[in-house]
């Protein structure tokens, strides 16, 4: 029974590891910039920038130059953007534009930029 025990809790631990890792974990071919780094690509032509929080935090609070494409719209609108451009992702905090990010990667997308920590860190 104790080893019973230990293996499923083992397997919990394994799995609680497994998920945070994945969740987490930078992915292959998309790059994280701060926010300092931002202000100065947004000053160069053939880039595009997508805002993907709600449309209202959109209104309310943006950076000149973002699109606004929520989240839950980016799979439906992902043909308004160049898969041969850079595309630079942002939300909040870096949560929904990491998941953004991971979308835009499974459509096709090649050249992608995660800004970390949104626009709790534009300010």
């Amino acid at each position: 029974m104790i080893e019973t025990d230990l293996l499923i809790n083992a397997l919990l631990i394994a799995f609680v590891v497994w998920f945070a890792y994945r969740r987490f974990a930078p992915v292959k071919g998309i790059k994280t910039m701060t926010t300092s780094e931002l202000k100065s690509e947004l000053k160069k032509s053939g880039k595009q920038f997508i805002d993907v929080r709600m449309p209202h935090e959109f209104q309310a609070n943006r950076i000149d130059g973002f699109k606004s494409i929520p989240l839950y719209e980016l799979k439906k609108r992902a043909g308004e953007l160049s898969k041969d451009n850079e595309v630079f992702v942002i939300c909040q905090s870096g949560m929904r534009s990491s998941k953004a990010s991971k979308v835009l990667k499974k459509l096709g997308f090649k050249h992608i930029t995660n800004i970390k920590g949104g626009m709790s860190a534009w300010y």
